[in-house]
C-alpha cells in the first residue's frame, strides 16, 4: 500500500503524519528541526512512501534538500493556495499535516516551485543586495530630512552622496545635528561598499543564460536587474503564459467583481516581491532614458495617478520580457508600447528639433541612490 507523508513545518519543530491510501494515519510524530531525526523516523516507511509534502515556510530549504538527497519524492506545498473546510471544529498541527498528505494523494496539491539548489544561494545574495539598497535609500532620505528641518534647504541625492564626514560640519553649527549626519554618511559609505562587493561576487559567479541574454536590450534593464530577473524567474516554462508571469511579478490588479460591482479583493502580495521590485526599477530608468516610454508614461500619468502609470510601464516591460525569454526574440518598443507612443515621440522630437532636449523625469529615491549604473 502506498503511503503519503505530510510535514507541518515550524521554526523549531515539525509535525509529520504518514497515512495510507484510505487516509488512515499509520504514524505521526512531533520532531525537532533536525534532519537526521526526521530521516531516522521516516526510515521504516521509506519503501512505501510515494511522496512527501513539506509546508512552504520561510525555513524549508534544509528539509526539502535533505529529503531529496535521501531519495524521497518531495513536494513543496503552496500554503497561500491551500484551503481547508471551514466547518472544522478542531484544528491543530496534526490535522494540517494530514490535509497536506491527503491533497497529495488526491492529486490536488497546489505546489510551490522548488528552486534549483545550485543557484539558490546566488539568488539570495542578490536579495541581500536589494535589502542593502533599501537601507541606503533610508539613510539618504534621513540626511535629506535633517537638511530640510535644520537649514530649510532641499538637497538632491547626488549632493548627499558627495558628503563626507569631514565636510558635514560646514553645513551645521550644532554638533549634535552634525554627528547625526556624520553617522548616516558613514553608514551610507559602508552600505555602498558592501553593495559593490556583492555585485562583484555575483558577476564573478553568474552569467546571463542565452534565453535571458536579450534582457539587457530592454530600456532600463542593466546587468544587475537582468541577473535579478533571471534568478527570480527561474525556469520560464513554469508559467503558462505572460499573464501568469506578470501576476507572479505582482504587477496586476486583484479585485473580485460581480455584475460590474466590486465585492472584495484578492491577496495583492501573492507573488515575488523581488521580481516586482526589479521591474519597477526598470520602469523608472526606462522613463528617464527612453523617449517613447517617457511619452507613454506622461500620457498615462495625465489620466491617472503617478504610481498607476509607473506600474503600467512595469507591467508592459514584464510582458515583453516574458516573450524575450521564452521565444528568444528582440525587444520591440512599438509592440510593447504601441505605435501611438512611437508617433507621439517622433512629433515631440520634430517639434524640439532634438529628441534629447526633453528633460527626463526623475526616478524614485531608490533608483537615484545606488542603481544609477543600471540605466
Amino acid at each position: 500500500m502506498a503511503l503519503y507523508a505530510g510535514i507541518d513545518l515550524h521554526s523549531n519543530n515539525n509535525v509529520i503524519v504518514v497515512q495510507g491510501e484510505d487516509d488512515n494515519v499509520v504514524a505521526r510524530r512531533r520532531l525537532p528541526n533536525d534532519l537526521a531525526a526526521v530521516c531516522d523516523w521516516l526510515e521504516p516507511y521509506r519503501r512505501d512512501i510515494a511522496g512527501v509534502v513539506v509546508e512552504s515556510t520561510y525555513n524549508w530549504y534544509w528539509m526539502v534538500d535533505g529529503l531529496k538527497e535521501r531519495g524521497y519524492t518531495v513536494h513543496l506545498a503552496n500554503t497561500v493556495a491551500i484551503q481547508q473546510y471551514d466547518g472544522l471544529k478542531y484544528r491543530d498541527d496534526t490535522s494540517d499535516a494530514r490535509w497536506l498528505a491527503k491533497l497529495l494523494r488526491l492529486g490536488q496539491l497546489p505546489e510551490g516551485y522548488i528552486y534549483p539548489r545550485q543557484e539558490r544561494a546566488v539568488r539570495d545574495l542578490l536579495r541581500k543586495r536589494s535589502q542593502l539598497v533599501r537601507q541606503a535609500t533610508m539613510n539618504v532620505l534621513g540626511i535629506q530630512n535633517l537638511f530640510s528641518r535644520n537649514r530649510g534647504q532641499c538637497i538632491s541625492a547626488n549632493v548627499v552622496k558627495r558628503l563626507t564626514a569631514g565636510n558635514v560640519e560646514e553645513y551645521f553649527e550644532d554638533e549634535n545635528v552634525a554627528l547625526a549626519v556624520k553617522s548616516s554618511v558613514k553608514v551610507l559609505d559602508c552600505l555602498k561598499e558592501q553593495i559593490a562587493v556583492i555585485e562583484d561576487a555575483v558577476h564573478g559567479q553568474m552569467k546571463l543564460r542565452r534565453s535571458y541574454s536579450r534582457l539587457t536590450s530592454v530600456p532600463g534593464i542593466g546587468k544587475i536587474l537582468a541577473l535579478t530577473i533571471m534568478l527570480e524567474t527561474g525556469d520560464i516554462s513554469r508559467f503558462a503564459d505572460a499573464g501568469h508571469y506578470v501576476s507572479y511579478a505582482r504587477l496586476v490588479g486583484s479585485s473580485h467583481l460581480t455584475n460590474g460591482k466590486r465585492k472584495g479583493s484578492g491577496n495583492t502580495k501573492n507573488g515575488n516581491a523581488y521580481l516586482c521590485w526589479a521591474f519597477i526599477e526598470a520602469a523608472n530608468f526606462a522613463i528617464r532614458f527612453d523617449p517613447t516610454i517617457r511619452r507613454y508614461y506622461q500620457r498615462k500619468q495625465a489620466r491617472t495617478k503617478r504610481i498607476v502609470a509607473l506600474k503600467a510601464i512595469a507591467h508592459k516591460l514584464a510582458r515583453a520580457c516574458y516573450h524575450l525569454i521564452r521565444d528568444d526574440v528582440a525587444f520591440d518598443v512599438q509592440r510593447a508600447f504601441g505605435q501611438a507612443g512611437v508617433e507621439s515621440s517622433k512629433k515631440a522630437t520634430d517639434s524640439n528639433g532634438n529628441g534629447d532636449s526633453m528633460k527626463p523625469i526623475g526616478a524614485s529615491a531608490s533608483s537615484s541612490t545606488v542603481e544609477s549604473s543600471d540605466g
